[in-house]
C-alpha cells in the first residue's frame, strides 16, 4: 500500500514526436500499477510529460531542452525518447545528469551507463532476419532503398553484412530523404536493375513515398521492409499501400503475456507501442521496488536487478530484464515477421 502522505516518485516522459492520444502514458501506468498491486511500492508514481519535436523533422535543441526541463522537475527516471536519432542525443545527457532512462528505439548504440533500452525493433538485428527471409523465399537479388539518416544508414550497413554472408546479390541501392514525399525517381532506377525483391530500410515516413512510387510505376515486386511499417498502426490510410509487404514487427500471436494484456486493454495489446509501454511500466515498477535507495542512482541499480520477466512483445518465451553491463531489455525471439493484408497486420 502506497503511503499517500509521502511525496510521489516523479517519472519523466520524454516525447520526441507528436503524440496521437495517450496510449503510452495509460499503458505505462497499467504496468506500474501491476507492480504496485503487489504492495512493494510504498509511494505513488507521478508521470511528468515533456513534448519535444526531435529529429528527423525537428532539432537536437528541442530534445535537449525537454530533457533539461524534466531534470529540473526533479524526476528520478525518464521514459523516452522513441527514435534512435534522439536517443543518441539523450544518452550522453543521461550520463552527464546521472539520471536513468529507458528509450524505446531500435538502435543498440543508444545504450550507455545511464541509458537503458527497450528494443522496439533493431537496426542491427532486423537486417539478418530480412536477408534470411530472402533465402527462404528463393529471392537471390535485392535492390535496397534506405533513408539518408542514422537509422537508414545503420540498417543498410547491417543488411550489406548479412546478405554478403548468405551469398545474396544487390542489384542497386538508393538513399532517399527520411521525409521525402516523392521517391519515384530512385524507385524507377532500382526497377531497371531487375531485382527479385525490393528491400526498404528506414524510419518509416518515407515508406509511404516508396509505396506510392511502386503504385505509380505499376511495379509489382515483392517487398521486404524493416519495422518502419509499424507506421501502419498509427496510419490506417497507409495500409493499402503496404499490401503484400512483409516486415519486422515486435508483436506475436502466440504470446501469452500479450494475450493477458489484451484482456485488460485490447487497444494496448493491438500494437507494438502498447506492448512496449506495458513492459516498460513493469520494468520501471520492478526497478523502483528493487531500489535500495530512492535516488536516481538507486533506481538505476534497481533496474539492473530486474531479471527474467515475461515480455508482452516478441514470440512466446521472450523475456525482459537488465544487468550491470546489459542495458538491452528484450531477450529471445522478439522480432516477428508480419504482413499488411486487407488492412490488418497478419503474422507470417
Amino acid at each position: 500500500m502506497a503511503n499517500t502522505s509521502a511525496l510521489p516518485v516523479r517519472i519523466g516522459l520524454l516525447y520526441d514526436f507528436p503524440q496521437m492520444g495517450d496510449l503510452l502514458e495509460k499503458t505505462l501506468r497499467l504496468g506500474i500499477d501491476e507492480v504496485a498491486a503487489t504492495g512493494r511500492l510504498d509511494r505513488d508514481i507521478e508521470l511528468v510529460e515533456r513534448q519535444s519535436r526531435g529529429l528527423p523533422s525537428g532539432s537536437e535543441a528541442a530534445v535537449t531542452r525537454a530533457f533539461a526541463e524534466l531534470v529540473d522537475e526533479d524526476v528520478v527516471a525518464i521514459i523516452g525518447p522513441s527514435i534512435s536519432d534522439n536517443a543518441l542525443i539523450a544518452a550522453p545527457l543521461c550520463d552527464a545528469a546521472r539520471i536513468p532512462a529507458i528509450n524505446y528505439s531500435g538502435g543498440e548504440r543508444t545504450r550507455s551507463e545511464w541509458m537503458f533500452h527497450y528494443q522496439v525493433g533493431s537496426l542491427e538485428e532486423e537486417p539478418p532476419v530480412l536477408a534470411q527471409r530472402m533465402v527462404t523465399r528463393g529471392l537471390g537479388r535485392a535492390a535496397v532503398i534506405f533513408d539518408q539518416s542514422p537509422v537508414g544508414r545503420r540498417y543498410a550497413e547491417y543488411f550489406e553484412s548479412a546478405r554478403s554472408r548468405l551469398g545474396l546479390e544487390v542489384t542497386g541501392t538508393a538513399s532517399i530523404s527520411a521525409l521525402t514525399e516523392d521517391a519515384t525517381g530512385p524507385v524507377d532506377r532500382l526497377r531497371q536493375s531487375e531485382p527479385d525483391v525490393l528491400i526498404y530500410l528506414g524510419l518509416g515516413v518515407s515508406s509511404r513515398a516508396v509505396a506510392l512510387a511502386l503504385a505509380s510505376l505499376d511495379w509489382k515486386v515483392p517487398v521486404l521492409a524493416n519495422s518502419a511499417l509499424m507506421f501502419g498502426y498509427a496510419r490506417p490510410d497507409w495500409r493499402d499501400g503496404y499490401a503484400g509487404w512483409e516486415y519486422i514487427d515486435t508483436i506475436a500471436d502466440d504470446n501469452r503475456m500479450r494475450a493477458r494484456l489484451g484482456e485488460i486493454s485490447p487497444h494496448a495489446a493491438g500494437g507494438p507501442i502498447g506492448c512496449a509501454a506495458y513492459d516498460m511500466g513493469r520494468l520501471l515498477g520492478e526497478g523502483i521496488a528493487a531500489s535500495e535507495h530512492l535516488t536516481r542512482a538507486g533506481i538505476a541499480d534497481g533496474l539492473r536487478r530486474v531479471k527474467q520477466l515475461p515480455s508482452s512483445s516478441g514470440h512466446e518465451g521472450t523475456l525482459i530484464g537488465f544487468g550491470v553491463w546489459d542495458h538491452a531489455a528484450l531477450k529471445g525471439h522478439y522480432l516477428v515477421l508480419r504482413e499488411w493484408k486487407d488492412g490488418h497486420s497478419v503474422q507470417v
